[in-house]
């Protein structure tokens, strides 16, 4: 056993009960990390790609999900007509798409 997992199993001499307190600490801030480091960032990219896919509209460049990149030639419901090379068009649904107008700010 490692001295980190070895320190924060151990209980305090005296039996108080402080070592399940520095584990609750320790378990919380592992939360904190994945939250604010991991979750928050990827929700927040997410909520801004499906906005900017609800904007969608002729022209626009895009990138789906298999990585192809194509320019908006026809807008439906829910799928989107897209030119990946001169005269040749595929139709994706809007949930495919990973990004609009890659390599723009």
């Amino acid at each position: 056993m490692s001295f980190l997992t070895t320190f924060f199993l151990m209980a305090p001499p005296d039996g108080d009960g402080g070592g399940a307190m520095i584990n609750l600490i320790f378990l919380g801030a592992i939360f904190f990390v994945f939250y604010f480091f991991i979750i928050r960032p990827q929700s927040k990219r997410q909520k801004e790609v499906q906005k900017k896919v609800s904007e969608l509209k002729k022209g626009d460049k895009v990138v789906t999900g298999g990585g192809l990149i194509g320019i908006v030639n026809t807008i439906d419901e829910d799928t989107v007509l897209l030119e990946i090379d001169s005269g040749v068009k595929a139709r994706f649904q809007k949930g495919s798409i990973t990004d609009v107008n890659p390599g723009k700010s």
